[in-house]
């Protein structure tokens, strides 16, 4: 039995056993570690409270229009397509992200480590905006139109004990769904061989910023903010990438 699983991880794992059994030990340790100190930092309702007010303010006022509201009439529109934004809103972050570190990992490994580090990099990078600017979502903002519209999917809900537990209810800015999605995207779509893979991956990060305001989990501000956490980390852990295309430019 134990020559056979060898033998499997020899055939299948680039690096064997124990290099696989360390990346999760990093990636579940971070995930961890992550979730705790994301339910710890932040919790100034009334300061979350008035910079979500804030960035409704700025919305309205540079912008004239609440976009997320538009977006969320949109998916109201159809069953299936709230539906969809839900479970998008509810996958598309430690799901996803597991699965695609996976497959970069079993499939394109010398493409891993810059994809792992580079999701680390973001996370890192928005667990500090979240201390630094805890912003309450649009869904907490009723009286502006925005309702709660993921309710209760597969057992699961806002309020439910399991997603209560190492949770931050004001982690709205910067949008981590949002610059998770856009590293996902642009890997996966450099990454695959298939052209409809790559076309489909290319626009994922789209589909993920429409699910997260369409659900009033995220302004477009917030969306913004994470395209932005999500360039820099890129621009960081490929700098010599950027270095060389700056240089021929």
């Amino acid at each position: 039995m134990t020559a056979a699983v060898v033998a499997v991880g020899r055939r299948y794992l680039p690096r064997g056993w124990a290099h696989f059994w360390l990346q999760l030990g990093i990636w579940f340790g971070f995930a961890g570690v992550y979730q705790v100190a994301r339910g710890m930092a932040g919790h100034d309702d009334a300061r979350a409270i008035a910079n979500g007010l804030r960035v409704i303010g700025w919305e309205r006022t540079h912008a004239h229009h609440l976009f997320e509201l538009t977006f969320q009439n949109i998916a109201a529109s159809s069953r299936l397509l709230e539906l969809a934004v839900s479970w998008t809103y509810w996958m598309s972050e430690f799901p996803v992200l597991g699965l695609t570190l996976l497959w970069v990992y079993l499939r394109r490994h010398d493409l891993f480590a810059r994809f792992r580090n580079t999701i680390l990099l973001a996370n890192v990078i928005g667990l500090v905006g979240y201390v630094l600017m805890p912003t309450a979502p649009p869904r907490m903002f009723p009286d502006f139109g925005f309702a709660d519209t993921l309710g209760s999917i597969g057992g699961l809900n806002q309020g439910s004990g399991l997603i209560e537990l190492a949770s931050n209810p004001y982690a709205a800015m910067p949008s981590l769904h949002a610059a998770d999605a856009l590293i996902v995207g642009i890997m996966l779509a450099y990454a695959c061989r298939n052209r409809f893979a790559k076309v489909a991956w290319a626009l994922w990060p789209a589909w993920v910023w429409f699910s997260v305001m369409a659900t009033a989990n995220h302004f477009w501000l917030d969306v913004v903010a994470g395209v932005a956490v999500a360039l820099v980390a890129l621009a960081v852990v490929h700098r010599r990438w950027v270095v060389r295309a700056v240089r021929i430019s």
